[in-house]
């Protein structure tokens, strides 16, 4: 069973590209193989910064011999009193079988000639070396170059091929203008370490004779070194190693063979907040920080770099590395004392000096905007006194550290250097901590606000970039968003929820879309409803991928064209999610189908009648003169047991008293339809027909205080 290796040899990659294409070939080989019938015993996908490999086990030598079954013309034009016409002949050569082999069949569609055909199998070689080209070329990234005079696309030249069949070399050439590339069992070492080529005499040898060229092709083997040498770094300084998973996959993919190197800076610069030198140290130069302790952020002064270099010249490597350090250290720290000169409140004017958007004018004029937004949000939620004046200073201040010289150096320090200078600018610690939330979350799984000043003042800038952008007429599309209004829409959504705020979206959508009407009178008709339909979906997608809510139980809740059902949606998001949750539940332990059949089945009908869906008293829509049998006494007896039940559940959101009462009813509604006294709803007598329509409808309506049964699949 041969082995086969295939290495292309590049410059250096982005280290973005090592590891997706890594992950793209660990699904695109082990595809085209068994498209290709090829089994094998094991894949194994290799990346560093200057190669990317594959190693194939246990593959057979050729494809087993397959026979197909091809369908031809019909019979009719294939024969002609008994004899083959042109199509049959055609039809023969072209699968390369004698006339005597067509046979006619039934099908549905009449009789057709087919023809089984006996297809031997290829050689594997030859297989892979039309594969090979295809899984090159099937890369996908976002920087891809030209080079030489060529047409080819990678990210960087390719400049060698390592293409070994057990210890066969499969003759594959890339072309790319005057640039050929042949290939061989010729790789490359390390550029430091082993400058000098390596053979691979066997496929199943690369491993080891690239590690003998001080080459670590295993991914996994690279990151486990570097996170154990910088822990072991870390604890020789007495400290305990900053090893953020991001920062760890973007070193892996940086170095060939590991080697950590410490460096140290100047005491001095621990004056500093941790964060500045952290994002110096972690985001601009890719080195790891050292800590006190696990539990406590603060710095020793020194960081941890990875080298690919030779560990014989760490010492001036190290010196490097530090003088680097110390330039940007110094740089942060001029930025900030200069900025604590003045007071946070006096960046203000600068603000109108910054453009928020073309069409929508300075970040000084946005600020104006969310002030009024926190304040809508916090009539809402009736805040008062201490606690709303803590939300209009923040609203005020939170954009103010755009215009210092730290934020302006290092961009991604916005929130978090407000939040430092707010408190050297004497703000009280609740304004300050809600500068650095409302920026909260910044990605997926990142911390929600926790203090109602800052998920206020966060709702409010999040819901002003989203009706600006809206306003504009500049919706997100499939594949662009560029002002990342999902993630807003999603973050505010979060927030209400994991602060459990009673905000009336709905409400606040139509106040701020007013103000914003106000100051742009050409803004579109439509702005409102398109921001309710793109909060409903960013909802629906929340409560399926991350509530994991089955999609007809979510389109029982949101309401599927039905507008009462998605305004109660947006009036109050916790309920919607807490309606959502619980019908998940019930479905989970199947309590719902008790109710189903019942309740499904009265609410169709009941479509059929005119009775409105918040109606819920049966003194109101049915007359009890009109009862012809029992049974319809006793549905509509148990309606009237039912209201208040359903009320108190409706108040206290406590939705497994109204399911207990709706099973309740079950029994008396399945006899109203089948029992020995069962009724014919669609009676001849329009207003006995009205009046049993009407019952169905007061026992959908009670439903549909949880939920549009309607929607719902049966389990």
């Amino acid at each position: 069973m041969p082995n086969f290796l295939l290495e292309l040899g590049t410059e250096e990659l982005p280290a973005s590209f090592v590891a997706s294409s890594a992950q793209q070939w660990q699904r695109l080989v082990p595809a085209t193989l068994a498209e290709e019938s090829l089994t094998n015993d094991s894949i194994n996908v290799y990346a560093t910064p200057r190669r990317l490999a594959v190693l194939v086990k246990g593959l057979p030598v050729q494809q087993l011999d397959r026979e197909e079954e091809v369908k031809g013309p019909p019979a009719s034009s294939a024969f002609k009193d008994g004899k083959p016409t042109k199509a049959a002949e055609g039809f023969a050569k072209k699968q390369g079988v004698e006339i005597d082999a067509l046979e006619v069949r039934a099908t549905d569609k009449g009789d057709f000639v087919f023809v089984l055909k006996k297809i031997p199998g290829r050689m594997t070689a030859d297989i892979l070396t039309e594969l090979v080209p295809q899984w090159i070329n099937k890369l996908e990234g976002k920087r891809f170059m030209r080079w030489a005079d060529g047409d080819l696309k990678f990210p960087r030249p390719i400049r060698s091929i390592v293409a070994l069949l057990d210890d066969t070399v499969l003759p594959i050439t890339l072309v790319s203008g005057s640039d050929t590339v042949k290939s061989d069992r010729i790789s490359q070492g390390h550029r430091v370490l082993h400058p000098q080529p390596v053979s691979i005499p066997q496929a199943e040898d690369y491993v080891e004779c690239l590690r003998a060229g001080c080459v670590e092709v295993d991914r996994s083997q690279r990151k486990n070194q570097i996170k154990a040498q910088v822990e072991a770094a870390a604890t020789k300084q007495s400290g305990y190693a900053d090893i953020t998973e991001d920062l760890l996959e973007e070193v892996t993919d940086l170095v060939e063979w590991p080697n950590a190197v410490v460096g140290k800076f100047d005491d001095e610069f621990l004056i500093l907040p941790p964060e500045v030198i952290t994002t110096i140290i972690v985001t601009n130069q890719r080195y790891f920080p050292i800590l006190k302790s696990p539990d406590f952020p603060e710095l020793l002064p020194y960081f941890i770099t990875i080298s690919n270099g030779d560990p014989a010249k760490a010492a001036i490597i190290a010196a490097g590395n530090e003088r680097v350090v110390r330039a940007r250290l110094a740089d942060g720290q001029f930025f900030y004392k200069a900025d604590l000169v003045k007071p946070l409140e006096d960046y203000l004017p600068k603000l109108a000096t910054v453009t928020f958007q073309e069409d929508l004018g300075t970040v000084r004029a946005k600020v104006d905007r969310l002030c009024k937004i926190a304040s809508l949000i916090a009539t809402q939620l009736q805040i008062t006194g201490e606690q709303q004046a803590y939300i209009a200073r923040a609203a005020l201040l939170c954009k103010a550290d755009l215009v210092t010289q730290m934020v302006y150096e290092l961009p991604e320090m916005q929130g978090i250097m407000g939040q430092k200078y707010a408190l050297a600018s004497g703000e009280s610690e609740e304004v300050a901590t809600a500068i650095f939330e409302h920026y909260l979350p910044k990605g997926a799984g990142d911390n929600l606000p926790q203090t109602l000043t800052g998920q206020v003042v966060g709702i409010a800038d999040k819901l002003d970039t989203l009706v600006s952008i809206f306003g504009l007429g500049m919706l997100p599309t499939g594949s662009s968003d560029p002002f990342a209004l999902r993630r807003a829409a999603n973050a505010i959504t979060n927030i209400i929820w994991a602060a459990q705020l009673p905000i009336n979206l709905h409400q606040l959508l139509a106040e701020v879309v007013t103000e914003f009407t106000a100051a742009r009178p050409e803004t579109p008709a439509e702005l409102l409803d398109q921001l309710y339909e793109f909060f409903l979906q960013r909802i629906r997608t929340l409560l399926q991928e991350e509530k994991n809510v089955d999609y007809d139980l979510v389109n029982a809740v949101l309401g599927e064209n039905d507008l009462e059902y998605t305004e109660r949606a947006l009036r109050d998001l916790l309920d919607a999610r807490e309606r959502a949750l619980f019908l998940q539940q019930i479905r989970n332990n199947q309590t719902l189908d008790l109710i189903y059949e019942t309740v499904n089945r009265s609410t169709r009908l009941a479509a059929q009648g005119d009775l409105d869906k918040i109606e819920l008293e049966p003194k109101a829509a049915v007359k009890p003169d009109l009862f012809q049998k029992s049974s319809e006494q006793a549905f509509y007896d148990a309606v009237v047991q039912l209201v208040p039940q359903t009320l108190l559940s409706k108040q206290t959101r406590n939705y497994q008293q109204l399911v207990d009462s709706l099973t309740e009813i079950a029994p008396t509604v399945s006899n109203f339809f089948d029992g020995p006294e069962s009724v014919l709803v669609m009676d001849s007598d329009p207003e006995i027909k009205q009046n049993r329509l009407n019952l169905l409808g007061l026992l959908r309506n009670h439903a549909r205080v949880l939920a549009d049964f309607g929607a719902i699949v049966k389990s």
